[in-house]
């Protein structure tokens, strides 16, 4: 399995903006696709975002459209997660995710966590009111 490492989580205020990073491990980090889930306290996972290998195609959960934003720096095997105008709601341990296929078809970015084998460990995001 590809090793991940979250880090970038920590404490903010709503309306703020922070950059989550996901380091791997693997030199073919760029052929994989990658995703972002995050989970609150009693709640079940839920999907963030995606991206596919190559960058081509995101994909995003409806609550964090048009303020959260996946990208992916394949020279760094790095995984971004860049979260605008955050709010209280957005509070959750965040988990970087990658498949354990290379090179599937092209623009492939899949919502469902099980689609995804290898996970870091996670990073908080708290989101004060």
């Amino acid at each position: 399995q590809v090793q991940l490492v979250e880090s970038g989580g920590g404490l903010v205020q709503t309306g703020d903006s922070l950059r989550l990073s996901c380091a791997a491990s693997a030199r073919t980090f760029s052929d994989y696709a990658m995703g972002w889930f995050r989970q609150a306290p009693g709640k079940e996972r839920e999907f963030v975002a995606a991206i596919s290998w190559g960058g081509g195609n995101r994909n995003y959960g409806d609550s964090v459209k048009g303020r959260f934003t996946i990208f992916r720096d394949d020279a760094k095997a790095t995984l971004y997660l860049q979260m605008n105008s955050l709010k209280p709601e957005d509070t959750a341990v965040y988990y970087c995710a990658a498949d354990n296929i290379r090179r599937r078809t092209w623009g492939y970015a899949p919502r469902e966590s099980h689609l995804y084998e290898s996970w870091g460990q996670g990073t908080q995001v708290t989101v004060s009111s």
